[in-house]
């Protein structure tokens, strides 16, 4: 059975940093199209950083520049460092995996057609003025 853990989500003030851990289960920790998404109250929810099977990742451009996705395959965990976080980074944070490989931003695609079949039950941040 796949599992998703989030953690490391918490409450920092503007200008700081976070670093988000997903830490999966349940099936052989490869290069299967994984990301970060994130929902706002009364938003939508979006893509934040969606890991490609080349090594590529695709980040929404409000974040880019300040975060950072990566993964550590000898400790199934995929990461999220989350530097000069503003107010309106504030959401529940999830990771998501599809059980499918693409290079270029095919992942980041299939995320945001609903392609994702496991979710983790979130992390939540909050940042503060």
């Amino acid at each position: 059975q796949v599992q998703l853990v989030e953690s490391g989500g918490g409450s920092v003030q503007a200008g700081g940093s976070l670093r988000l851990s997903c830490v999966a289960s349940g099936y052989t920790f490869g290069d299967y199209c994984m990301g970060w998404f994130r929902q706002a109250p009364g938003k939508e929810r979006e893509g934040v950083a969606v890991l490609n099977s080349d090594g590529s990742t695709t980040y929404t451009d409000s974040v880019k520049g300040r975060f950072t996705s990566s993964k550590d395959y000898a400790k199934n965990t995929l990461y999220l460092q989350m530097n000069s976080l503003k107010p309106e980074d504030t959401a529940m944070y999830y990771c998501a995996i599809a059980m499918t490989e693409g290079s270029g931003g095919y992942c980041y695609l299939l995320a945001t057609e609903g392609g994702m079949d496991y979710w983790g039950k979130g992390t939540l941040v909050t940042i503060s003025s």
